[in-house]
């Protein structure tokens, strides 16, 4: 099983007034309806597009339904820019208790970055979002409507995945052949490796339930591209439903990920996934 490390400076946030707070636990009794955890490298220029579109939607929504609360915790994950900065500037805007922002000591990896958002949310629904923005983030309607369709959860676990399969055909037609070749490879590995019946895997806008959160995150081994796929791949083993919901998405240029060596990074997680659960070296107990 994976031993999650906190460095002592990850225990805490800055709150709006500037001063430490012990962060919460995913294990703590829920007190908001959503967690949107943000996973950020770099991202000075592209979250404020990210933020303004999302608070934008939850304000409104809590001005509609005053039961509805929120939290949007944004992960640094070790920035060597202003991401940090850019953050705390709708922290001291909107208030500590409805955005918060971690910064990690050292670069973990997106997995590992929501991983630690996740751990310290309070949301009884738990949703992933790109720091791009590249889903409309009203599209949070159409994976809870999923969430919803999959009711009764078993254990009160259930994930609902944003999904860009729909829009594949469009998106082929702009790439190179090489970028497509590399695609195809990587939904084959997928496919024959690991997560049979979710066609977009790797699409960053995801809802969990919070005991879905803590129980699939708490086995997450992968902490870079490919943790995705070893999520989906824990919650099929454990029997944990799962709904794909098709939303829309734009590209954002600025993407980390580079083609080639990305993919070869992916490729060789996906083979450890599937070797270390079958042969017991990775326990879902």
């Amino acid at each position: 099983m994976p031993t999650l490390h906190r460095y002592e400076k990850e225990k805490f946030f800055v709150n709006a007034e500037g001063r430490k707070e012990s962060v919460p636990s995913i294990h703590d009794p829920a007190t908001r309806e959503l967690s949107v955890v943000v996973p950020s490298y770099n991202e000075e220029d592209r979250l404020p597009l990210m933020m303004d579109e999302a608070l934008d939607y939850l304000e409104k929504r809590q001005k509609r339904d005053p039961s509805f609360t929120y939290e949007v915790i944004v992960v640094d994950d070790g920035s060597k820019d202003q991401t940090t900065k850019v953050a705390m500037k709708y922290c001291k805007k909107y208030g500590s208790d409805k955005v918060r922002v971690l910064s990690l000591v050292k670069n973990r990896g997106k997995g590992g970055a929501v991983r630690m958002g996740v751990f310290s949310s309070r949301g009884k629904k738990i949703l992933m979002a790109d720091a791009d923005g590249a889903t409309k983030f009203a599209d949070i309607e159409k994976v809870e409507e999923g969430l919803k369709n999959l009711q009764p959860w078993p254990n009160e676990m259930a994930i609902s995945c944003g999904s860009r399969a729909h829009l594949e055909k469009d998106s082929i037609a702009k790439r190179s052949y090489f970028r497509t070749l590399l695609m195809y490879g990587f939904h084959f590995l997928v496919w024959f490796l690991c997560v049979k019946e979710i066609r977009d895997t790797q699409c960053g806008f995801k809802l969990l339930t919070r005991k879905a959160a803590s129980r699939t995150f708490s086995i997450l081994h992968i902490e870079r591209w490919a943790f995705d796929v070893e999520l989906l791949y824990i919650a099929q083993r454990l029997r944990i439903p799962i709904a794909e919901v098709a939303v829309n998405w734009t590209e954002i240029e600025g993407s980390k990920l580079v083609p080639f060596w990305s993919w070869l990074q992916m490729g060789r997680d996906l083979l450890f996934i599937r070797l270390r659960y079958m042969t017991g070296a990775w326990q879902l107990e």
